[in-house]
């Protein structure tokens, strides 16, 4: 084989610059005409072709483009080294874009809200994922601190920000979990850029306001708050009450069916000195779907910040298999969708959606499926909050009478 001289290769750079150059400057420049063509030709996805992101929004590294301006940023936290049982939720984030596949801004309009979030007011973009290290969880949860205060200390875009309406002055995060855990810095987060707490609606199986302690072991000072282990996916909400993040009686959790430390009823009891109210799965059959939405708005309000944080737990395992701590005898999905739809009044000001753990689903993708839908009627309610708030404050509101 003859292989060129070193001289072909030391002139190749120029060769390829020369022809590059000779044939950008001979190039037409696209016109607007053949730029939309090319649009309505190829700028569509079906559910099943195009790059996973969620419901084929644009795609755009948040943390790395400050420039970006957006509305509402979903943000996945592939974090799932915190957990007590069952692993895999670092992989939720890929599920729950996987799962809102057939979800499409041409069609995505919402006939009960009576708008598409995707094509409403709100610039709607996926920011990918927080890297965060699977090997030190102190650093972990710096990390996702600080990612969090980054992107919430961003601007929305220009028109939210000339607005009269306050609600659309500062962006909304939903986040992508990752274990449960990652509700804490997204509350540290919060508290700095409301710059008070903040009432957080918890929709869950299990209380996660245990002391860390109740992880027995003996090899840790269950005094000593600095302890590594005390980050956990059912502790978090106890140390975000420990930094003054929550709104001290105006939480709830919502769909609690879990099984309790020790012979008494004593997580309870520091369950309620944190300012917690409780709903319990059951509660559903004596009080029903509008019960329950009314007992959660009665104790948070609508004015409020709100920090809406769902673990797909709340869903029966046998309709979410894909969670790390299922517990059996919670409520349908259908359930779980009609109370956040009737709560859409509330001032929320980010969401979490969290503990989908893909390798359980088998080949359903159930858990993935379902958490999509959530995402969905959460991001409807943030742009229907936006809608209702422009509407009483007066302004554009031509748009905001016709898609309401």
């Amino acid at each position: 084989m003859l292989w060129p001289s070193y001289s072909f290769f030391a002139l190749l750079p120029a060769v390829v610059l020369a022809y590059s150059t000779h044939h950008a400057e001979n190039q037409e420049p696209f016109s607007q005409e053949r730029l939309e063509e090319l649009e309505r030709k190829w700028g569509i996805d079906w559910g099943f072709s195009g790059v996973s992101t969620f419901a084929h929004l644009p795609h755009i590294r948040c943390l790395t483009h400050p420039e970006v301006e957006y509305d509402i940023g979903i943000i996945g936290a592939p974090f799932d080294t915190a957990v007590s049982y069952r692993p895999g939720a670092r992989f939720g984030p890929r599920a729950i874009r996987a799962g809102s596949s057939r979800q499409t801004s041409f069609r995505g309009f919402n006939p009960r809200a009576n708008l598409n979030p995707y094509t409403s007011w709100a610039k709607i973009v996926d920011c990918g994922d927080i890297p965060i290290t699977p090997f030190d969880n102190a650093l972990a949860l710096h990390q996702m601190s600080e990612a969090f205060k980054e992107l919430g200390a961003r601007p929305p875009t220009s028109e939210s920000l000339a607005s009269s309406t306050p609600y659309l002055h500062k962006p909304k995060l939903l986040t992508l979990g990752g274990d449960h855990s990652i509700a804490l810095p997204a509350l540290r987060a919060l508290r700095e850029l409301y710059n008070k707490p903040i009432a957080v609606v918890h929709f869950d199986a299990h209380l996660d306001t245990w002391h860390p302690a109740k992880y027995p072991s003996a090899w840790i000072d269950p005094t000593d708050s600095s302890t590594q282990s005390f980050f956990n996916h059912g502790s978090m909400f106890w140390l975000a009450a420990t930094e003054g993040l929550i709104a001290n009686g105006s939480s709830v959790h919502a769909g609690l069916r879990t099984r309790l430390s020790g012979d008494e009823p004593e997580d309870f009891t520091d369950d309620s000195q944190q300012g917690w109210i409780r709903i319990a799965t059951d509660d559903i059959d004596e009080v029903g779907v509008k019960g329950i939405i009314q007992s959660i708005i009665d104790h948070v309000g609508t004015e409020m910040p709100v920090y809406l944080s769902i673990d797909i737990d709340v869903i029966d395992p046998g309709l979410a298999p894909g969670t790390g701590t299922p517990e059996p005898g919670g409520w349908t999905t259908r359930e779980l969708i009609r109370i956040l739809r009737g709560i859409e009044g509330m001032n929320v000001v980010g969401a979490d959606i969290v503990e989908v753990s893909p390798a359980y689903d088998g080949g359903t993708e159930a858990t993935g499926l379902a958490a999509a839908q959530v995402a969905y009627e959460v991001l409807t309610s943030i742009v229907m909050k936006g809608l209702i708030d422009q509407a009483k404050t007066g302004e554009t509101e031509e748009k905001a009478r016709d898609e309401l």
